[in-house]
């Protein structure tokens, strides 16, 4: 049951009213029965007053505007227009205190006072940039705690003398059908969340010179819904909860001590020692603080691809050695059964006698696996909750075609496939993701080969790790929001016969510049790249500075001068070699263009490198050190009715 209070005056001075939501109330399946049932608790004598103190979940609270489903848009033109505008860090809490001085009514409204103790009933005035409370008659108190008591409340009310500051309205406005409320309750919800979801207690001490709602409003407020949306993987979110634990409690130490400095004038041992251990404090805050910064930074998350895999360590083989073979069907008929035993368990080739399990969900088959097992599923819809954690070097093969073995991925999660085995293979298989957060499958180490499946993506498609291999062969792939296929620095990659059409992006290469990355060393040869919304092909790389331009413009004009006939001859026919190298073929669009762009980003990562090494005093570079060009093998692609063309760049 719900019911929609009105807008609001057009006086008020909160302009948002006809762009928010109408504040929705919201009653509990409890409460409704209750109200239907006709009879609730009745209130029985409490010290002090008529009152009602019950246990948790048990108090008919009235009803409260329900303002917790408000769109990120609208927050966001709240705390850039009305709330926080272009204010410093310093300057949050003078500018939160004077919109809610405009917009708040300043008495006869009640709202529920909820902490993790108690929830309580209470009559609100606000005034002097301060909400002050006091109990309301009857007095209704849900209490988490059973020693907590209306004495209790008296005594903290009296402690906080009745007000609570800016940082503390841990209040929900009671419903009130006249319209009167609606701003009032729509601010302090505002109020309440950027101090519950965006305020950090370090931000006030934080460089004054930025716009404070850029800096730090925006990318945590977009965090915030992301996670809410299920667009950031668990293991980023548990990873950052727990940094800003971390950073919290560092603070507060940080903050104990140098209160402690402040407050003593002498010169001991005992203060120099607390000197240094609040430098190595501060160091520790701001090291947590870039790591907070990099998850929060909605572009670094993306470009840089934070991924925590599960880090499942490999079984190894059995200690007899034997290899086994598993059997997946959720039945199985006899005719199924003689066709296995003729042509995969029992070949006429096979010597050796195969053991052999039997299992109907292909998840609990690799999960029994060890190191050299093979898992043949057969035809059938598979159902699965979980992730595939591979770290063994196994085979999953479909019996049949792909579109006859299909493994849906059902509910929310991560990854859909993890490999990090040192040889794995898929092929025959269809493999359909939904609610996903990270990519279908994502190669963190060792080889892992992909023949003749169909990968139906939510997000990101294939992703080729640092150090890790992938060979694609004749399989099928759309449907990814992101890349459908991500190449990472340092990374081999070989894409034969493949489809990859209605993705965002085709194929994204990672920025490899850096000299800390090896190039990645990338085979495509004709595969069908087409209907992506996107480029075919992207390759991500940084604005290269003006210097460094100089740089490699200096060097070139250097190097032509130091060179005799002999040399410029030998110099022209190696380039025209490596043009011929890279200009593959050009029977089909864009394949020339993309070997090019990637020999010239690997040619210019070699400037600089020789360059820093000449900055050391390093002349004669070791051939294996300086042979940083990327393998590039570009042939044969065809590239259809991609949105952005064949291929581009993203500079960041």
């Amino acid at each position: 049951m719900s019911y929609r209070a009105g807008t609001g005056s057009a006086e008020q001075p909160f302009a948002m009213a006809q762009e928010e939501p109408e504040p929705v109330l919201a009653v509990s399946g409890e409460e409704e029965e209750k109200k239907e049932g006709g009879e609730g608790p009745e209130l029985a004598p409490a010290a002090g007053g008529v009152g009602l103190i019950m246990p948790d979940g048990n108090v008919l609270f009235p009803d409260t505007f329900q303002t917790n489903h408000i769109l990120f848009y609208e927050r966001f033109k709240a705390y850039q227009d009305y709330i926080l505008a272009d204010c410093k860090a310093s300057e949050v809490k003078e500018f939160t205190a004077e919109y809610l001085e405009k917009v708040l009514e300043p008495s006869g409204w009640q709202a529920i006072w909820r902490t993790n103790v108690f929830e309580v009933l209470v009559e609100v005035n606000y005034s002097t940039l301060k909400a002050v409370v006091r109990l309301s008659e009857p007095f209704l108190c849900d209490s988490h705690v059973s020693t907590f008591t209306l004495e209790c409340m008296q005594e903290l009310l009296e402690l906080k003398k009745h007000q609570l500051p800016v940082q503390e309205l841990w209040l929900w406005v009671v419903f009130d059908e006249s319209g009167e409320f609606d701003q009032t309750a729509l601010a302090i919800e505002h109020v309440r969340f950027f101090y519950q979801h965006i305020w950090r207690s370090w931000d006030e001490e934080d460089e004054d010179d930025f716009d404070y709602f850029v800096r730090c409003v925006e990318p945590r407020l977009r965090l915030h819904y992301d996670i809410l949306e299920d667009r950031v993987p668990s293991g980023l979110i548990a990873d950052y909860h727990n940094l800003l634990s971390q950073c919290e409690v560092l603070y507060r130490k940080f903050i104990n001590l140098r209160s402690g400095l402040s407050s003593s004038d002498s010169d001991s041992e005992a203060e120099n020692v607390s000197m240094v251990e609040g430098l190595k404090l501060y160091d520790e805050i701001e090291h947590l603080k870039q790591k907070l910064k990099l998850i929060e930074n909605p572009l670094l998350r993306y470009v840089f691809g934070y991924q925590k895999h599960t880090g499942l360590q490999a079984k190894g083989s059995r200690p007899m050695g034997t290899k086994i073979t598993h059997v997946v069907s959720s039945t199985i008929m006899a005719s199924l059964l003689q066709s296995l035993l003729r042509e995969k368990l029992c070949p006429e080739t096979c010597d050796e006698e195969l053991e052999i399990q039997f299992h109907s969900d292909p998840l609990t088959a690799v999960s029994a696996c060890y190191e050299g097992d093979t898992v043949i599923i057969c035809p059938g819809h598979y159902v699965v909750d979980g992730m595939f954690c591979i770290a063994d070097s196994i085979e999953l093969e479909g019996y049949g075609l792909p579109d006859d073995v299909v493994i849906e991925k059902r509910g929310k999660g991560d990854n859909f496939v993890d490999c990090t085995g040192a040889n794995i293979r898929l092929s025959s298989l269809k493999l359909v993701q939904h609610d996903a957060v990270e990519g279908i499958l994502s190669v963190h180490h060792g080889k892992t080969t992909l023949e003749n499946c169909v990968l139906q993506c939510e997000t990101t498609g294939v992703t080729v790790r640092t150090s890790a291999e992938l060979l694609m062969k004749n399989s099928d792939l759309y449907g990814a929001k992101g890349a459908g296929v991500e190449i990472y620095p340092g990374s081999t990659c070989t894409l034969l016969g493949n489809g990859i059409h209605h993705c965002r992006e085709g194929i994204l290469i990672k920025d490899f510049l850096d000299e800390h990355y090896d190039s990645p060393k990338i085979t495509m040869v004709n595969n069908v790249i087409h209907n992506n919304e996107g480029y075919g092909v992207v390759l991500v790389k940084p604005t290269v500075s003006s210097d460094v331009k100089d740089i490699a413009a200096k060097n070139s004009e250097e190097n032509v001068e130091d060179l005799g006939h002999a040399e410029l001859h030998e110099c022209a026919r190696d380039e025209l070699e490596l043009h011929e190298r890279a200009e593959i073929s050009e029977q089909s669009e864009g394949n020339h263009e993309i070997a090019n762009e990637l020999v010239a980003t690997s040619v210019k990562k070699s400037q600089i490198h020789k360059k820093r090494l000449s900055e050391l005093g390093i002349t004669e570079a070791d051939d294996n050190i300086m042979s940083q060009e990327m393998f590039v093998s570009i042939v044969g692609n065809q590239f259809k009715r991609n949105g952005k063309g064949s291929f581009g760049t993203f500079l960041f």
